[in-house]
Order: structure tokens, then sequence, then C-alpha cells
């Protein structure tokens, strides 16, 4: 585009042009050469400068100064828009010349026209073809940038657009600069639905610059919470306990819910809610509904309210009628469930407990899981009922007849059952003879021959096993039980076939310290001291070496055998010796010896026998 001038210049131009015109006819030279001399600035001469009066020059850097720009300002400054093509705007910024903007910086206004005032920056003092550059656009974002820092140092309110909802929050246009607004910076009461935000223009709040990553942060709810501090301020003045009031329901946790009651929240705790016993407060309330609580407490400054919603109805135990007494039949639902029994709602906010004690006739304590589930509909009766303290017990067992009444005609000493065992203890067994009914077996009454340390030995939880009745107790509710009864005692057995000084033949089954043990049966395991493991020949027995053994020791009550391979031997020497000496006597009555030779012939075979030579 040719350069053109433009009026504001022509009349600078002009101005320029008569101070240089209007120089007067007899010059300061002319009327003090001495003086002219004297002040004559020889540089400029010699430059070719042409001398022009201090107070025309003057006026001509104030004609200059009125209407022309500095271009070599980075400045913002406002021009005029004089011309606009299909690609550019001119705009006229009392330059040489005019500048050029991209019709794209505008696409925020569509509505841009000749004669409009709009804010530029020189962005290039002159192109390729002499024209003036301008920018719009960075105009916008240094005006913007400054100010959004004044409405950050002044707390000024400005107004936003919410463009488009992102990661945490939204994104806000706050003068044409985009600003990050937190989700948690929305309202004072949390957003389930950012969207219905979007294409919204609000008032915010700049909270937060960052210059270097050039990052602002505005909030919404800032501007609420100053309105709520003053109300709250109100509100909370005017707070006493047992005052009703109206609120609505912000927030709902696992523990309770919180209540803003017009500025101010209060907590009513999930026990407050209801006297009915509830898991979680989303039974009784939802968010946003309205409702009245009652103001149960709140601490010196007020700032933590406790409020509550079921003291606003009589409570149930008021409205129990007189009609219900000890002993009565009553049904209810299962609503808590503890180790020791289960509590029963058998009307609303009215609750009873069963103990686990009173749930079966059984006296072997079970756990409260294993006759009922939360949530079961039971039937029960009425064992106490204290209604100053608000307390009922009740039992299920109650409801059938006692197992017990009959005992001595069901279950008689000595009498043969089948049952099943339930638990273990260390000293024995509990086996259910029937609901109700349970015995022990005493570790001791389990078997006759086998030594058991601890009952899971023998049997398993569940096993059905024969037992006697030893022993009734109808007061105590007590029967002993025995299993081995049921079977004929094998010891009274060997205590004949392993009488002392039988003699049995086996193998060594062990070498133990002290001596060794013999298995002559599944139920006998002799024990051999060490000296009576030596054999004829002075050796002694090894394991695996199968030998004859004399009894020598019986205990059908301790259940110990003790025998002896050595006696087996030294037996048979003795009757070696009484042969000998039959025989010796009878060849002395036929040979009529002396008396002194019988002693010789007794003295040599009882040397034999110690072992001399």
């Amino acid at each position: 585009m040719a350069e053109k001038k433009t009026k504001k210049a022509e009349a600078a131009l002009e101005a320029v042009e008569a101070v240089t015109v209007e120089a007067p006819v007899i010059s300061e030279a002319q009327a003090n050469p001495e003086k002219f001399l004297k002040e004559f600035d020889w540089h400029n001469y010699e430059e070719g400068i042409e001398q022009v009066e201090d107070k025309k020059l003057e006026e001509f850097e104030k004609l200059v100064s009125e209407n022309f720009v500095d271009t070599l300002n980075d400045e913002v400054v406002e021009g005029e828009v004089i011309h606009i093509t299909d690609r550019d705007a001119i705009i006229d910024i009392n330059a040489k010349s005019e500048g050029v903007i991209s019709l794209n910086e505008f696409r925020y206004n569509p509505n841009l026209k000749v004669g409009d005032k709009v804010e530029v920056l020189i962005d290039v003092r002159e192109d390729a073809t002499g024209q003036l550059v301008l920018s719009h656009r960075k105009a916008r974002v240094i005006k913007a940038w400054d100010r959004v820092n004044a409405a950050h140092d002044t707390g000024e309110i400005v107004n936003g657009f919410v463009k488009c909802r992102t990661k945490g929050g939204m994104i806000v246009d706050v003068f044409g600069i985009e600003a990050f607004l937190p989700g948690s910076q929305i309202d004072v009461k949390p957003i389930r639905d950012y969207d219905q935000y979007v294409n919204k223009t609000m008032e915010f709040k700049v909270v937060k610059i960052n210059h270097e990553f050039k990052n602002i942060v505005v909030s919404h709810k800032a501007l609420i919470e100053a309105d709520i501090e003053e109300q709250k301020k109100e509100i909370i003045g005017q707070l006493e306990k047992g005052q009703v009031l109206e609120g609505i329901v912000k927030n709902i946790t696992s523990y309770g819910v919180f209540i803003d009651l017009g500025g101010v929240d209060g907590l009513v705790h999930i026990t407050d809610l209801s006297w009915s016993r509830i898991n979680h407060p989303n039974e009784i309330v939802e968010l946003d509904q309205k409702l009245n609580v009652v103001i149960l407490d709140f601490d010196e400054n007020k700032s933590r309210i406790q409020l509550g919603l079921k003291q606003l109805s009589k409570h149930p135990w008021e409205a129990l009628g007189e009609e219900v007494k000890v002993g009565d039949k009553v049904k209810g639902k299962v609503v808590v469930i503890a180790d020791y029994g289960a509590f029963v709602e058998v009307s609303e906010g009215v609750e009873g407990l069963i103990h686990v004690s009173e749930m079966s006739w059984s006296t072997h304590l079970r756990s409260a899981q294993d006759f009922v589930t939360v949530g079961d509909e039971v039937e029960a009766q009425i064992l106490t009922l204290d209604r100053e303290d608000r307390k009922m017990s009740l039992g299920i067992k109650q409801l059938t007849p006692d197992p017990w009444t009959d005992i001595t005609s069901k279950y008689p000493v000595g009498s043969t059952h089948t049952g099943k065992v339930r638990n273990f203890t260390n000293f024995g067994v509990f086996v259910e003879l029937e609901e109700g009914i349970d015995g022990l077996i005493y570790i001791s009454d389990l078997s006759w021959t086998k030594k058991i340390k601890h009952p899971s030995e023998f049997c398993n939880v569940g096993d059905e096993l024969e037992v006697v009745v030893l022993e009734l107790d109808v007061e105590g509710r007590k029967l002993s039980l025995g299993h081995k009864q049921t079977t004929e005692n094998p010891w009274d057995k060997y205590e004949t076939e392993f009488a002392l000084n039988t003699v049995h033949k086996a193998a060594v089954s062990e070498i133990v310290d002290k001596g060794a043990t013999v298995e002559f049966n599944e139920d006998i395991i002799a024990f051999i001291p060490s000296r009576h493991l030596e054999k004829e020949d002075g050796s002694k027995l090894k394991k695996g070496e199968e030998a004859e053994f004399k009894i020598i020791e019986f205990s059908k009550e301790f259940k110990r055998v003790v025998a002896s391979h050595t006696a087996v031997h030294k037996e048979e020497e003795a009757k070696i010796v009484k042969a000998a000496a039959k025989k010796a006597a009878s060849a002395a009555a036929e040979a009529k010896p002396t008396l002194g030779d019988a002693n010789d012939a007794l003295q040599a075979l009882k040397d034999k026998m110690d072992g001399k030579k």
C-alpha cells in the first residue's frame, strides 16, 4: 500500500513550514554581531545544520508529540478503524502511516466496523513495503494481564465465560485469557454435574496468579462464601439447644449427614437419624432433601453443631403398648449379630437381645451366627422387660420343650446311643445326642489300648460315635459318656494270655534307651530291660532278631508289660541242674557212693552253670 499522509500529519507539516517561512527581516546577528559570533554554533555550521530558534523548535516538538505516536515504544495504544478489506482492517494510530491487522484477530468481534476504537500493539515498525504492522491480539493479552493483575490485587469481581470442562475443573475465559476454575471452587456444596456450567457467564474472583507459567486460578465459591459468612454470623448468634431449624442435606457419609442450615453446617450422626437401627444414612435421607432438624449441642464457638432428626418424633418405647409383657411371644427381624447374641427389632425402634445361651437348649455354647443371620424373621419369647431402661431380653429355645425334662428315661446310665462329635477340648470330646443334649467323653474313655494325647488323634468333628452313658447329673445338666465301653476290654483277655512267666516268641522291634521293645500284637508292646537282652553266649539281641521272651511283669491298670530273654535260657540251665541232681541222686542210690562223692559231682555241675571251668 502506498504511503499517504493523514490530515493531522499535514497540519503538523504546515506548522513546520510556517515556522521556517516566518524568519525575521533583521536577524539577531545583524543587530548584535559580536554577541552572534561569540554564541555561534560552529559545529552545526560545519555539519550543514540550519540554525532554528529554540522557541520554534519547542513549538515543533509540541506539535509532533500531539499528533504522532512513538513507533519505537512497545506500549499498547488506541487506534481507529478507518477501512476494512476482505482480509484486513486498516487502523489509524496517528503515526506517519496507517497500520494493518488481520481480521482473524477480530473473530471474537464479528461486528467490527469503521470508526471503532481498538487497542493495538506495534508489532513491526515497517515491513518490506514500509507498512506499519500492528497486533490487536497481543494488545488484548497485555491489557488482559494488566486487568487480571489489578483484579487480583484489589479483589475486584470479574466476569468470565465457562468454555469447557477439564480434568478437575473448568476452563474459563477472563478478559480473553484462559483461567482454571477448580471443581472445589465452583460452589460451597459438592458439584455432581459439571456440564451444567459450560457456556455460561459467571462472576469470579482471581485467587492465584503464577507469572512464571502464566497460570490463573479463579473461584466462584469465594464469592458465595463471602455472602454465606455474613449469614453464618447472623445464624450462629441465634442458635439455641432444642431449636428446630429447616435445612438441606448437603452431604451423606457412612457415619452421618451434613445439613446446610443456611450458611452453617451441622452434623446428624447416624445414630440420631432414626430410632430404628440402620446400616447407612441413605436409607433415611437423600441429597438436596429439605427437612427439619433439632439442635442437640454445639461447641463454644458454635463451629461444630450436633443435630438430631429422630428426636422430632416420639420414642418408640413410649409408644409400646402396656399389654406387652414378659412371657409373650413376639415376632421380629434380626438387625445385628454379635458373638454373644442377636438383636431383634420387634417393632420400629424397639429391640430385644437374644443371648446365644437362649437360642438352644444345648449346654455347649456356639456363636449366634450358627443360629440366625441378619434379616431373618424370628419368633421369640419375652424373658425380661425393662421399660425404664428400655431393655428387653428374648429367648428362642423357650418355644420348644426342654429335652432335659425326661432325660432319665431317654438316657439312663448304661444305655448305648449314637451321637455326633461337636467339638474338642484338651481333656475330651463333646458329643451331641440330640438338639440340647450334649455329653462329654473324657480322653481316657476313648480307647482301651491307644495312648491318646489329644482327641483329634482319635476322631474328627462331625464323626458319629457310639457311646455309653456313664454318669447323669440332671440338676447340673451334665452327661458323662464313654466310647471304649461299647467294646470288651482286651486287657481282660491279655491278663490271662500274657500272665507272669509265660513265654512268647517275637522279634525285637526297636532298640530304645535302657533296653528294647518287642511287639507281641497291635496292643501289647513289651519293654525289655538292657540286662535282659543277654543271650546264652553272652552277646545281646539286636533289632529284628527273633527270640523267646518270658513275661516278668504285667499291669492291666497301667497297660505295662515287661519281658526278658535272659530269664528263658537261665530257666533252661536251672532245669538242667535239677535234672542232673535228680540223675546223680538215682546213681548214688544205686552205687551207694559216699556223701563226699555226691557233693563233688554237684559242685562240678554248679561250677559249669556259673561259667567256671
